[in-house]
């Protein structure tokens, strides 16, 4: 049996937004509570480590500071990738109400989840008593 061209435009339309959103989750499940340091920051941190790292002559301290370097490395780039949660965002706001219309996915789902009111709110997704 062959798929109209509305249910394959349908089906589409679904992936696009499931993609938006699962991305969008994705990124807020990593992001970790607390103050964000800076792209600056981590790069001075880094720099610092790395010129005591080739200072040091005790290996066990060098073995630590290895250890801290690749620490750095790995926040930087979550700091570099964070830059996008901006439009990871977007993408959530501009999906998230038709995706949550067509699953049955309430307000309080997305906030049991995670999700920011404002961002839920932005989304055009309204405050229910349903749970």
């Amino acid at each position: 049996m062959t798929m109209s061209q509305d249910h394959k435009t349908a089906l589409a339309l679904g992936r696009k937004e499931s993609r938006a959103i699962r991305a969008y989750l994705d990124a807020l499940a990593s992001k970790k509570p607390g103050r964000p340091a800076t792209k600056e920051t981590l790069e001075k941190r880094l720099t610092d480590v790395v010129t005591k790292i080739d200072q040091s002559d005790n290996p066990l301290e060098s073995l630590e500071l290895v250890q801290k370097r690749i620490d750095l490395e790995a926040a930087l780039s979550q700091v570099q990738s964070s830059e996008d949660f901006d439009d990871l965002e977007a993408g959530f706001v501009a999906h998230a109400k038709s995706y949550s219309e067509r699953k049955g996915i309430s307000y309080t789902a997305w906030r049991e989840i995670g999700v920011p009111a404002a961002t839920v709110r932005a989304a055009g997704i309204a405050e229910t008593r349903r749970r």
